[in-house]
């Protein structure tokens, strides 16, 4: 198998940007996104810890409380992904 390379800076994880772009500037809450998504805390906390990965339903969730598209949500999702499998098999 070919090792796969990414190139470029590491990105960064979409649930450290949704914090550092849109939660800390906006004074939200992770209860109250979480309670606007009509999702967990629990689901919130682990997207914005790193734990968790941002899911087609999260991210039309996210698109429509932050007026962005699905499409930027899980594309920050992919690149982190094809990152962490890049880092992987190297």
């Amino acid at each position: 198998m070919q090792r796969l390379r990414f190139y470029g800076r590491r990105p960064e994880h979409p649930g450290g940007f949704l914090d550092r772009c849109y939660l800390t500037p906006l004074n939200i809450s992770q209860s109250k996104l979480a309670k606007e998504l009509g999702i967990s805390r629990r689901r919130v906390n682990e997207i914005v810890n790193g734990q968790r990965a941002i899911t087609a339903d999260t991210a039309l969730r996210l698109a429509q409380f932050f007026h962005t598209s699905p499409m930027f949500w899980l594309e920050k999702q992919q690149l982190w992904e094809l990152y962490q499998v890049g880092r992987e098999s190297t």
